[in-house]
């Protein structure tokens, strides 16, 4: 079922819910940067038929919580990201109370991991998925986007600062096919490429808060654990590029656990890459994430 939820500011947000028969919990996904909440449907009907309740919206700036002239484009500050899925998160629990596990997708992971820092007390589990690992660039490029906005406005949509952020990522993998760093199944990378809700460019105003919400991921000064033992899972597919190395992904593991989390694991996938949900094998994942929830 479609919803429509309106954030702190008016803002409003494109909600998919489906109930399950007899629910033992709710789970919701924040997709990452650039695509639509559709994309996850066949994961989340796979939950529903697990006495699952699942919901994902589209974040603003994307699919149906936008028009198509503001995609990328947040209106607000960094914390807005975070205080659009508090409300989400605050309209599940007036439905049941039922625990609630979260998933955050590439951008997602690290929304959810700035939502971590305030809010950690409203969830059961977490999950990080594809999650961008520490760059130290990440204040340079805030830099550079600062000065381009002075010029341009914080609307304008700039190759440079996209390629900077993307273009290398298709070097790493052979062929010709745009994007395809997102995922081995070609059927599901030609899908994203014809759809107009996928692959546009962010605009200024959107890089910025996506590199401020990184910078504050990463600074342990953040976080003030009210839920020590809060199980969280990393996953992500081994050849991911967003992920940098492996070695950068047990670093973003160990940082959770430095901060003051105790139950933190990972699981790495072979032969997939940054979209490991929608893979060929992606019905390994859902298993690995069902026993995740179950167990």
């Amino acid at each position: 079922m479609d919803k429509e939820l309106l954030s702190f500011d008016k803002q409003r947000l494109a909600l998919y819910e489906k109930e399950s028969t007899a629910p033992c919990a709710n789970f919701l996904v924040v997709h990452g940067m650039c695509e639509h909440k559709e994309r996850y449907i066949d994961f989340l009907t796979y939950l529903n038929h697990r006495s699952i309740n699942t919901f994902i919206y589209d974040l603003r700036g994307h699919g149906q919580s936008s028009e198509k002239d503001e995609y990328g484009y947040f209106k607000g500050e960094k914390d807005t990201l975070v205080k659009d899925l508090d409300v989400v998160i605050d309209y599940i629990r007036t439905k049941n109370n039922l625990p609630i596990y979260l998933l955050g997708h590439s951008m997602g992971s690290l929304i959810v991991r700035k939502y971590l820092q305030k809010y950690d007390d409203t969830l059961t589990k977490l999950i990080v998925c594809g999650s961008p690992s520490k760059n130290p660039l990440v204040k340079v490029a805030c830099f550079l986007v600062d000065v381009m906005s002075r010029f341009k406005g914080d609307r304008y949509r700039s190759p440079l600062i996209n390629a900077l952020a993307f273009g290398s990522y298709d070097k790493k993998f052979e062929g010709d096919l745009p994007n395809r760093w997102l995922s081995k199944n070609e059927e599901n990378v030609l899908n994203y490429n014809k759809n107009e809700k996928d692959g546009f460019i962010f605009t200024l105003n959107g890089f910025k808060n996506l590199f401020l919400i990184m910078a504050e991921v990463y600074d342990k000064k953040m976080y003030h654990p009210q839920n020590p033992d809060l199980p969280i899972l990393f996953i992500a597919g081994k050849d991911d590029p967003v992920i940098i190395s492996l070695s950068k992904w047990h670093e973003a593991i160990m940082f959770l656990k430095d901060a003051g989390y105790k139950n933190v694991e990972g699981q790495l996938y072979n032969d997939m890459r940054h979209e490991i949900l929608n893979e060929t094998a992606k019905e390994e994942v859902y298993k690995d994430i069902l026993y995740f929830i179950e167990s």
